[in-house]
């Protein structure tokens, strides 16, 4: 964050590419790479805090694996370098990969509740049986009123048939 100027070459392979992207999406955002590489490093530091504080960890845990993927490509090219380097910069993809799961796991961690979608889904079912239960109150008790209303109407019938 405070020396971006380190990285920036690395970068510039990752941020070549993105950079026609972000400018499609918005013209006003910044598309250089030194600013992409301070941003970076911003929304590492705040993501890795909030993750290590316990608040709002599977954000910040999405967020840093995000970040991840390209700072991995754009610094540990294994694939691209001189082979006495290859060795190094395997080693070190491969941790940043161990990295990426171990995040990822964090990103989908629900710490022992349910996900959005049992609740959503158990919710619509209680809802379903709750609408089905009073569908069938409400047929019982117009049977009923029905019945009611045919013994009055009997009642009614036979009271007019009576002398007086």
């Amino acid at each position: 964050m405070l020396d971006p100027d380190s990285k920036v070459a690395a970068a510039k392979r990752v941020t070549d590419q993105v950079g026609p992207l972000i400018e499609r999406v918005d013209p006003r955002l910044p598309s250089d790479a030194r600013t992409l590489v301070r941003l970076k490093a911003g929304a590492d530091v705040a993501a890795g805090l909030l993750l290590a504080s316990g608040r709002l960890t599977r954000p910040s845990a999405a967020v840093l694996a995000a970040g991840l993927v390209p700072t991995t490509i754009a610094g540990h090219p294994f694939w691209a370098v001189p082979k006495e380097e290859r060795q190094q910069h395997q080693t070190h993809f491969l941790k940043n990969l161990g990295l990426l799961g171990g995040l990822l796991l964090a990103a989908a961690d629900t710490e022992g509740q349910p996900g959005l979608k049992y609740r959503t889904t158990h919710a619509i079912d209680r809802s379903q049986r709750s609408v089905s239960r009073a569908v069938t109150r409400s047929q019982r008790s117009a049977r009923r009123a029905v019945r009611t209303a045919k013994r009055e109407a009997k009642i009614a019938v036979a009271v007019r048939k009576l002398p007086g």
